[in-house]
């Protein structure tokens, strides 16, 4: 994009040579969060001198010297433990175009390390409880076949069990397994008092109908929240475990730092795993959602208008960047192998981090978090059973 300078405010002389980019109003509440972004990646702010006003210019790492006009000013503490104090701006244009250049990267490996790490210390913590009796939660998976991705996912849930002090009980069964053994197996987990979760890892062999198998699991410890009872109690809003990946995407965006309430929110995807949950759990947070899915006409039009973005449908490059409204935040749950080899989500992630304010990476964003979330409902589970009566 051609620098040209930023169009100088009543009383202001700026001297700006950052490119101008004609956005939406910039909401109150972000304000905190900017200076935030600032104080870690631009490296704090300081007056430019502008005879109407005060305006900010990176200290570090910008490239040039312009400044940014705006009036009035205010100051806003950064983080704790940060000293410095930054001028924010308040005419929405100043405002939104920082916003962009910040084009903050949601690092859900990140974030799952410090989940997981969160989780460690919770067990850790009940374990040294006296008079309690073994409170390790226990987590049982279930693979049948040898599917290569599937080895690997239960393989990569097993190391994180023992990292934070769940007890992993692997269970292979051949791909050409009855049903009724199937049965029989989740049948003998849900009576043993240290199993606390179980997971039949999907997909599984065609002779074989997944929706019935998780049917048997008994709903408390249905972990990946995809029994009946538990999609249910999504629907009608009751307690209960919620499936993982979308529980992973709410996640990111409180990371984020957007508050739901009363945004627009899109979800691009309508699957029982993802989309139709994802939607749920964002009413339950008072944003107003539109589901879109692949009959949704004028798609483009949808995604533009959302201040919350969650895209789920496999397709590599179906959300093109110049799509996203300015100043959103994307969720890409979608991924995809490109024709390099690489792993790729649904967005067009260099055009539209260019335009969000936050957007999560394929891979490293949601992912990591799916299996984070999933030792957080298998910790729900094994509490909730420990305050249940016996019999």
């Amino acid at each position: 994009m051609a620098r040209q300078a930023i169009k100088p405010h009543a009383g202001t002389e700026c001297r700006s040579t950052f490119p101008h980019r004609p956005v939406a109003p910039f909401p109150t509440w972000e304000r905190g969060r900017l200076a935030r972004l600032l104080g870690l990646r631009v490296g704090g702010a300081i007056p430019c001198g502008c005879p109407g006003g005060k305006g900010l210019r990176p200290s570090t790492g910008s490239g040039t010297t312009g400044t940014y006009p705006y009036v009035p000013c205010s100051a806003v503490k950064l983080q704790p433990g940060r000293s410095r104090t930054v001028h924010l701006l308040y005419t929405s244009e100043g405002l939104a175009y920082l916003r962009a250049i910040v084009g903050e990267i949601l690092d859900g490996k990140r974030f799952a390390r410090e989940l997981r790490g969160s989780l460690e210390r919770r067990i850790a913590a009940a374990r040294c409880r006296p008079g309690r009796g073994d409170r390790t939660p226990g987590l049982a998976t279930i693979l049948i076949g040898t599917d290569p991705a599937s080895q690997a996912y239960v393989e990569s849930k097993q190391r994180a069990c023992r990292e934070v002090g769940i007890a992993p009980f692997d269970h292979r069964l051949p791909a050409d397994v009855a049903a009724g053994e199937v049965a029989a197996l989740i049948a003998a987990l849900d009576a043993r008092a240290d199993v606390h979760g179980i997971l039949l890892q999907l997909p599984v062999p065609a002779h074989l109908d997944a929706d019935a198998l998780i049917a048997r699991i008994a709903p408390d410890k249905d972990v990946d929240g995809l029994h009946p009872l538990n999609q249910g109690r999504l629907l009608s809003g009751r307690p209960g475990l919620r499936p993982c990946t979308p529980l992973g995407v709410l996640h990111l965006i409180d990371r984020s730092g957007v508050d739901l309430v009363g945004k627009r929110a899109v979800v691009v995807g309508r699957s029982s795993l993802v989309g139709r949950p994802t939607a749920l759990l964002l009413l339950e947070r008072h944003a107003t959602v539109t589901v879109c899915h692949s009959r949704t006409a004028d798609l483009a039009a949808h995604v533009a208008r959302a201040d919350v973005l969650v895209t789920a449908t496999g397709r590599a490059g179906s959300i093109e960047g110049g799509w996203i409204k300015p100043g959103a935040v994307v969720i890409d749950v979608g991924i995809s192998r490109a024709a390099d080899g690489s792993l790729t989500g649904d967005v067009e992630f260099a055009a539209a981090r260019d335009r969000a304010a936050a957007i999560s990476p394929v891979p490293g964003g949601v992912g990591p978090l799916t299996i984070a979330m999933l030792l957080a409902n298998t910790l729900q589970a094994a509490e909730a059973q420990a305050d249940t009566p016996a019999g």
